[in-house]
């Protein structure tokens, strides 16, 4: 699997992982699917599998080069690199215009998801009725996945390790929106905004050498549910990927059948007309989690107002989303 890659490969691979990263950021949008559509799908799935048994032997014999090969350490790092550099940049920017630009941000992912969903089902040579079944079971899951009911936030350490196990799904299993799963879970803001700011404002603090945070419970709080989603990620990084390689390697057509029902079913959490509900008490008031925040209840989806000149600016973003993805695969085609 390790390659010889110029030094253009390397900044494409870290602009990579950036997509994903931003990707696995928004409700809805699976960075899997970037990796399915820019063609490094099977590799990442394949290096992840080989942080196993042999690696961590390779580890603690000291035998460090071996290792950097076996685990095709190059491509990981890169592209973890950049979902780091993610997390702090374009995730940030994100969140400002999921505030400011909700219907746009929407529409443009919309667009990317649909884009995905013709990109791989094209190269699909033939539809049997045994593909077609497994299409529609992956449909029915992201469609049924889209209308359940979110849980209150709870920031017990086991519970947000097994957070971490399977909100990673969303870069293993493209179509699988792992932020989606956080919401529904009740953590979405607990572990991708809070825990992070907490990160964020801490690394910041220690450039300063200030060092006052060491003294607050809550960002002391913050950091440890951060470190054991991180670990739980890793973990649910490593098991899926091996049961992913084991599918890919005896059933590769039913596994991308599979993919492509869950990216179809996906559009129905992203679809841009929709207006958030939020969980009430018997008295009629909004009801908030530890952090102040209100907690979301579900969404209510709406037909678009075709008088309405914001509907067709979304439908351009929507069209702008598609030809991102187009452009993306043409790219990787022409390499």
């Amino acid at each position: 699997m390790q390659e010889t890659r110029t030094f253009s490969d390397k900044v494409f691979l870290v602009l990579k992982g950036l997509a994903m990263g931003a990707a696995n950021k928004v409700p809805g949008v699976s960075g899997g699917v970037v990796a399915f559509v820019a063609g490094f799908y099977e590799e990442f799935i394949y290096s992840l599998q080989k942080i196993n048994l042999k690696a961590f032997k390779l580890l603690i014999n000291g035998r460090f080069r071996s290792l950097y090969y076996y685990t095709n350490f190059k491509f990981l790092g890169l592209l973890i690199l950049g979902m780091v550099i993610s997390y702090f940049s374009i995730s940030q920017l994100l969140d400002y215009l999921l505030v400011h630009y909700e219907l746009y941000v929407w529409g443009t992912f919309f667009g990317m998801i649909i884009g995905s969903v013709y990109y791989i089902s094209k190269d699909f040579d033939e539809w049997s009725r045994r593909l077609i079944f497994y299409v529609l079971a992956g449909i029915a899951v992201g469609v049924a996945i889209s209308f359940l009911e979110p849980a209150r936030e709870n920031d017990n350490l086991f519970f947000v390790f097994f957070c971490g196990m399977v909100g990673v799904s969303g870069m293993t299993m493209p179509g699988l929106s792992g932020s989606f799963i956080l919401i529904l879970f009740g953590n979405y803001v607990l572990l991708l905004v809070d825990s992070v700011n907490a990160l964020y404002n801490t690394i910041g603090d220690i450039f300063l050498m200030d060092f006052s945070f060491i003294h607050d419970p809550v960002r002391l709080r913050l950091l440890k549910v951060l470190v054991v989603f991180s670990l739980g990620s890793l973990a649910g990084l490593v098991t899926l990927s091996h049961l992913l390689g084991y599918l890919l390697k005896l059933y590769k057509k039913e596994t991308y059948a599979v993919i492509i029902g869950f990216i179809t079913g996906s559009l129905g959490v992203v679809w841009p007309w929709k207006e958030k509900i939020f969980k009430l008490n018997k008295q009629g008031e909004f009801i908030t989690d530890a952090h102040g925040n209100f907690i979301l209840d579900n969404y209510q989806r709406y037909f678009p107002d075709f008088s309405d000149s914001m509907t067709w600016l979304t439908i351009f973003f929507i069209l702008i989303g598609i030809f991102i993805v187009l452009g993306l695969g043409w790219y990787e085609n022409k390499k």
